[in-house]
């Protein structure tokens, strides 16, 4: 809290209260100011100082309409801004329920008394699904880190046992080369290198535990095959869009017209498509093809894959199988 007895600090004080209670639909006059100041912090003080102190405000770059009354017309963020980092925390589902209230609290605090408001109807946060490592905001933040000063770094990697707890794969930790750090489907993952293997990994975050930064350089990124030319971030996330790791290659299939949207939601532009009549299309795109069996058995009636031939095959496999699972 300010030292409210400095006249000093009137221009903050001043500025809190536009802050706080004024917005492009509520002005505040000069003696509204007047008695928020009082009620406020115990500061008194005559119209003369309102004027002076906004006016040297403006002189310092806030931009304050005066035409009726005042009001703070330009703020770090806007409230549909607001809300949307607000959503963003809401469902992601990694951060955990005490994390996710922390930040949205935050975030609610950076908006006026009208804007706080308009959020008191956010959904109650342990009905939605979130994540229960605790580790996490350190984890982001040792990554940060290492990336930074490109190190390695060591972790537990674990998995969810049947008691719906985390668990670690294996004893040993993982030493991996880290390089960015990416948000998929309401998940944080790690792109890096697991050092005896000459490809990207993806480690989700909230998985992650016990992490440390490792004194040794990680190996260069252009040193792997698939990055020698460096990471295009856009083109690696369109190739893996289930985050699996490994090779891509080039899939051709047939698809019903109707699917375009679902096709731009997954794939952004990174594909092409030839023949399309009213009915189908024929659709070409490079994706990591675990990734992509997974994809056309999502989309199955909708979906033919045409090439490459082991990926058919796969795929006919697998669906017999189901046949198998659901016949009596």
């Amino acid at each position: 809290m300010y030292a409210t007895g400095n006249k000093k600090m009137l221009n903050m004080l001043i500025l809190e209260i536009l802050e706080q209670y004024s917005d492009e639909e509520h002005h505040l006059t000069q003696q509204e100011i007047l008695r928020l100041l009082e009620h406020n912090y115990g500061m008194e003080c005559d119209r003369r100082s309102v004027k002076s102190n906004v006016l040297s405000l403006v002189e310092m770059g806030y931009e304050i309409d005066m035409t009726s009354g005042y009001y703070l017309a330009e703020r770090k963020f806007e409230d549909a801004e607001l809300r949307m980092l607000i959503d963003s925390v809401l469902f992601s589902k990694t951060i955990s329920v005490r994390q996710a209230k922390t930040l949205i609290s935050k975030l609610e605090s950076m908006g006026n008394k009208y804007f706080h408001a308009k959020v008191s109807h956010i959904s109650n946060l342990p009905e939605l699904q979130h994540g229960d490592n605790k580790q996490l905001i350190y984890v982001v933040d040792a990554l940060n880190d290492a990336i930074d000063k490109k190190r390695k770094v060591s972790f537990t990697y674990n998995s969810y046992g049947t008691d719906f707890k985390l668990h670690p794969r294996r004893e040993e930790p993982y030493i991996v080369n880290p390089y960015q750090m990416v948000a998929n489907n309401g998940r944080f993952y790690l792109l890096g290198n697991y050092d005896k293997y000459d490809n990207i990994a993806h480690f989700r975050l909230d998985k992650v535990t016990n992490i440390q930064i490792l004194d040794e350089k990680i190996k260069p990124l252009k040193a792997l095959p698939e990055t020698s030319r460096g990471l295009n971030l856009p083109t690696h996330m369109a190739e893996h869009i289930y985050m699996f790791s490994g090779a891509s290659d080039i899939v051709i299939f047939r698809a019903k017209s109707f699917l375009m949207n679902e096709l731009m939601d997954w794939f952004g532009d990174k594909f092409t498509v030839s023949d399309k009549t009213d009915d189908e299309m024929i659709v070409r795109v490079k994706c990591n093809l675990q990734a992509m069996k997974f994809w056309a058995l999502q989309y199955g009636p909708y979906v033919e894959i045409l090439s490459p031939e082991s990926l058919r095959e796969q795929l006919i496999s697998d669906i017999t199988m189901m046949m198998e699972n659901y016949s009596d």
